[in-house]
Formats: structure tokens, C-alpha cells, sequence
């Protein structure tokens, strides 16, 4: 889907914020979000473009088919932007760069990360495997790659941490609309950027909990969420999944384990009725730790190793005790008295705590 960039035209048009390159051309950019920050990323991008009389589209990788992919002017420079999940892409980015069509083109990868705001400091994430494993696919593809670069926007995990404060987001944004038009300047001259090669030590030794996010970890997170008794069934959160991972049943909204916690239901929704079920994963916890060790390693620790064992039997324990129970949770949700007490169990139920959804320009500009 080819993103709106009539704002940037019009400042195109006004001469503002002009920069002399000559190098780059034609600007391609893909890019995944869930909240708005990779998307807010791409149209910065976009928008330099247009202004130094660049011919630049911009697609959604959610809402992109890649068979008309194949139409790539040869002499563009591709930018890809996806945010980090678990430290590295989601599996949507990852799939989209596995299946993309071979070409020669310059490719940059970029991420969002979550950052959060310390007097002047915004504190930097981790990028994990993302840049090294959608290279090396790249790469094998025939693609050059042209940089590497990590901005830390508005962290949007707010299962985890209430949602930052106006000043903190319309802080954050400047900073990084700023360093969109440096990297843009060298970028777009025809120069190599990669910065993000400095966090590359911390990214590999990271990298292990990556690899635990992608077989364990995702799934788990996408039971995390589900509908308070406050939902009146609009469908928003179902219609605007950009993985369709939310069905109906019982006229409620369920998530599937296809979620990829992208946080875009949780912050869509009118009523503000998707909550993080911490409630529910406190009580799974303590059954699966209860399970595991009056049951499970008693009996059978000894006739395997010891590591692998507890990892393999606590993971397919939690897993069935979540599955499970999830499903009861939903069921309960339909009953008033229950359905409540559920929801007074998740932090993200009370008002203080908030939602997130990246701002337009003219909001952190006044």
C-alpha cells in the first residue's frame, strides 16, 4: 500500500529543510508497524526524499503483495523498517525478507526500538539478530547492503510499563526526526551508514534470547491479551490485526498464535477494552511451578539431562496450562462477576496506565 506523503510534498514545494545530494535517485520503502513508529520512520524518510526531488514510493509490508515486487527499478536504494520484537524482526518482517525477489539493488535495514526518556538521554534498545540475519538473507539474494540503523522511538510495550507522558513521546519523536535527516544526508549522498554496528557486541550477546523469543516466547505473549467486559464488539481490534491474528468466537475477540504482540490492537481500540491478562500468567506461573516440581522432576528428571530436560518439560507444561486456561479466561469473560475480576487483575485496566500511538508531526513541532 502505497503510503500518504502529501504532507512531505507540500513541504517539498515550500523549500524546507532542503538538501543538496545527487547520488541516490529512486527511494523504495517497506516498512511493518503496529503503532506507528516504523511507519513514522518511513514517512521522515519519504518526506527527505521529496524534498531534494527524489522518486520515492512507500509500501506497507503487511498490505504488500510480493508479486508486484517484481517491477523494482533496478537503480533504487531499498529501505526496510520494522520494529524489534523479542530482539530481532517479527516474524511478518522476517517472512516478507525471506520470500522477497532477488535483485541487486543497495538495500539499508532499519529498526524501531523501545526508548523511554531520561532527562536528555533517550535510552538506546537492542537490536539483537534483526540486521545480521535479514542481511545475510539479503546478501544471498544478491542485494548489497548500504547500513544499518536502529532508532529508539517511544517504547509502545505498555503490558510490560505505563504509556510515556506527552513531553516524553514529543521528545523522542525530535530526536529521532532529527537524526532521520542526518542518516538521510549521507544515505541519499551515496555513502555506506552503518551505525547501528556499534551496539554489535551487546546484539550478539543478546542473541540467544532471540533465538528463545522465536520458538517460545512469541506464542506466549500472544495470550497476553484479550477483550474486557467493556468491549461492545465493534470489531476494530479484529479489522486493523495486521496479521489477522484475532478471531470471533462467542462474539468476543481471541487471539490466536499467530499474534504478533505489535501492540496494535491494544492501542486501536476505541474503548480501550484490549488489556494484558497478568492476572491470568500469574496463576499459570504458580500451577506450572506447583506441577513441575512435586510431579514432573521427581519422576523423570533422572532418565535425562538435567538443563535440557527442565527446559523441554517446563515450556510444554506452561504452554498447555496457558492454552488451557486462556480458553477458560474467555469463556468467564461472558459472565459479569468474572469478567471483572479478570480485568481488575491487569495493570493495563486502570486508566493511569494509558495507551500509546505514535503522533503526527504537528504535535511535538508546536
Amino acid at each position: 500500500m502505497l503510503l500518504n506523503v502529501a504532507i512531505a510534498q507540500k513541504k517539498c514545494n515550500s523549500g524546507e529543510g532542503m538538501i543538496t545530494m545527487t547520488a541516490v535517485r529512486k527511494l523504495v520503502i517497506f516498512y511493518f508497524s503496529g503503532t506507528g513508529n516504523a511507519r513514522q520512520i518511513a514517512l521522515w524518510f519519504a518526506e527527505a526524499a521529496l524534498k531534494n526531488g527524489m522518486e520515492c514510493k512507500t509500501f506497507n509490508i503487511a498490505k504488500t503483495d510480493l508479486n508486484a515486487l517484481a517491477n523494482i527499478a533496478s537503480d533504487a536504494c531499498i529501505l526496510i523498517i520494522s520494529p524489534i520484537h523479542g530482539f530481532n524482526y517479527p516474524k511478518i518482517t522476517l517472512d516478507f525478507i525471506s520470500h522477497f525477489p532477488r535483485g541487486t539493488n543497495p538495500v539499508v535495514v532499519m529498526a524501531t526500538r523501545g526508548g523511554m526518556k531520561i532527562g536528555t538521554w533517550v535510552t538506546p534498545g537492542l537490536t539483537g539478530i534483526a540486521f545480521l540475519l535479514s542481511s545475510c538473507l539479503l546478501k544471498r539474494k544478491g542485494y548489497t547492503i548500504k547500513g544499518m540503523i536502529a532508532f529508539d522511538m517511544p517504547s509502545n510495550w505498555i503490558s510490560i510499563h505505563p504509556a510515556l507522558r506527552a513531553a516524553a513521546v514529543n521528545f523522542i519523536h525530535r530526536v529521532n526526526y532529527e537524526r532521520v535527516q542526518q542518516h538521510a544526508t549521507q544515505l541519499f549522498s551515496g555513502k555506506s551508514d552503518f551505525h547501528a554496528l556499534r551496539d554489535l557486541l551487546q546484539d550478539l550477546l543478546i542473541a540467544p534470547v532471540s533465538l528463545a523469543y522465536y520458538l517460545a516466547g512469541r506464542f506466549m505473549l500472544a495470550k497476553s491479551f484479550y477483550a474486557a467486559p467493556s468491549c461492545d464488539g465493534c470489531g476494530v481490534c479484529i479489522q486493523q490485526c495486521p496479521v489477522q491474528a484475532i478471531k470471533s468466537i462467542r462474539a468476543r475477540p481471541f487471539w490466536t498464535f499467530r499474534c504478533e504482540s505489535c501492540m496494535k490492537c491494544m492501542n486501536v481500540c476505541p474503548k480501550q477494552s484490549v488489556e494484558t491478562a497478568h492476572g491470568l500468567f500469574v496463576v499459570v506461573s504458580v500451577l506450572c511451578s506447583a506441577i513441575l516440581s512435586t510431579w514432573v522432576y521427581s519422576r523423570w528428571s533422572h532418565d535425562l539431562p538435567a538443563g535440557a530436560f527442565r527446559f523441554i518439560a517446563s515450556n510444554l507444561v506452561f504452554f498447555a496450562l496457558l492454552w488451557g486456561a486462556y480458553r477458560l479466561q474467555h469463556v468467564l469473560l461472558r459472565h459479569k462477576f468474572f469478567g471483572k475480576l479478570i480485568s481488575y487483575t491487569s495493570l493495563t485496566h486502570y486508566k493511569f496506565w494509558g495507551r500509546y500511538k505514535s503522533i503526527p508531526d504537528h504535535q511535538w513541532k508546536k
